[in-house]
């Protein structure tokens, strides 16, 4: 009976890629796989006979050899004689379905993988700053516990006149198949965790994990314009790496404090400015704070409650601009409080006098008042 195509047993076309190949593979293998379809005579057949043809096929120099001379060239006595791929022709084993081959991505790891050693983690530290060094830029100190390379075996876990052996278990891969039925599986060795050594005389110190805790103090410069939120990396300044791999990083998360008199909203600054009733009224300078020293402000006449100074450009600057933000000054006209007798005489007096043309004098009022009897239908 002769064997059917190998390009159409897994249905690609003879230019196929590689990776066309392989998944092409994937799907016949799950599909046909005999513990899938065990009431399926023909599944075994069919799962054997797509196994077959990829084995050939993935292969440079199979495919090569099948591209010129077919099947004929696994034969026996085929292209002159003899089997150049060994006795067991393309199709040997076939029965013994190796998952580790074709589905390395999904369990970890190939045929005679490795596992590498794990770079350091990452690290991250909260660091509160006041709103002047976020404004201006800072150099700040920091200590932070990691986990360092160990100063008495140089990260490599063995007592210092030993060394670490191949582990025996895995001999020195890092991993393990596991066997079952037709399914090949590699784990992780769970004697040597993946590093494929096993270390018999572990170091007193760091107890063969080739780290210790230590505190580690750095400088770290806040950058001009800051916000909170935002996050300074520190490259290969986080844990120590496994078996000697690279260190994490550091990432410092900015915390602004509260201020006392400013609120920042991205690059501009606001603040609350109380003014008495008697400079609201008549108007006058006074003089405000700013992140940069004193600057002074002209109030005009009749300032009500709520209004809004604006300064340009005395606010911050911004890490990615060239131009400063504002400083919004909101005015909060302020009640008088513990009055004397002579006081509260003086504002009876304004009152009444206020009250003989109350729409002149309390323009807001009157249109309150009016929005209220609308209100009641009066």
């Amino acid at each position: 009976m002769s064997k059917k195509d190998y390009y159409e047993v897994l249905g690609v076309n003879r230019d196929a890629s590689d990776e066309d190949i392989k998944k092409s593979y994937r799907k016949l293998a799950m599909k046909h796989h005999p513990d899938r379809n065990p009431d399926n005579p023909k599944a075994e057949e069919q799962f054997k006979e797509a196994k077959e043809a990829y084995e050939t096929l993935s292969d440079g120099q199979k495919r090569a050899a099948y591209d010129q001379y077919g099947h004929a060239a696994f034969e026996a006595g085929g292209m002159g004689g003899g089997n150049p791929f060994g006795a067991g022709g393309a199709g040997a084993g076939a029965g013994n379905f190796d998952f580790g081959d074709i589905f390395g991505d999904i369990f970890g790891g190939g045929r005679g993988g490795r596992s590498q050693a794990q770079r350091g983690s990452d690290l991250r530290y909260n660091m509160e700053i006041t709103l002047e060094e976020a404004a201006r830029g800072a150099e700040k100190q920091i200590r932070i516990p990691v986990m360092e390379e160990c100063g008495t075996c140089s990260g490599s876990g063995a007592k210092p006149g030993t060394s670490a052996t191949t582990c025996q278990t895995c001999a020195g891969h890092g991993q393990v198949r596991m066997q079952q039925g037709f399914f090949s599986v590699q784990q992780t060795c769970p004697r040597c965790h993946g590093s494929g050594k096993h270390i018999p005389s572990p170091c007193k110190d760091c107890h063969g994990s080739g780290r210790t805790k230590k505190q580690k103090t750095l400088e770290i410069k806040i950058p001009a314009g800051i916000d909170s939120g935002m996050r300074l990396r520190h490259s290969g300044h986080g844990e120590a790496g496994s078996h000697g791999a690279p260190h994490g990083d550091l990432y410092v998360e900015i915390h602004i404090k509260q201020h006392s008199v400013f609120q920042r909203d991205g690059d501009d600054l606001h603040c609350e400015m109380p003014i008495s009733f008697s400079t609201a009224a008549l108007g006058g300078e006074i003089e405000i704070p700013t992140l940069d020293g004193k600057a002074s402000i002209k109030i005009p006449s009749e300032t009500q409650s709520g209004k809004v100074f604006r300064l340009r450009g005395k606010g911050i600057k911004g890490m990615r601009t060239h131009a400063h933000g504002d400083l919004h000054c909101h005015v909060i006209v302020e009640t008088p409080s513990s009055l004397t007798e002579r006081q509260k005489e003086l504002l009876r007096e304004f009152e009444s006098i206020s009250q003989g043309d109350a729409a002149r004098h309390s323009p807001r009022a009157k249109s309150w008042m009016g929005k209220v009897k609308d209100f009641f239908g009066q």
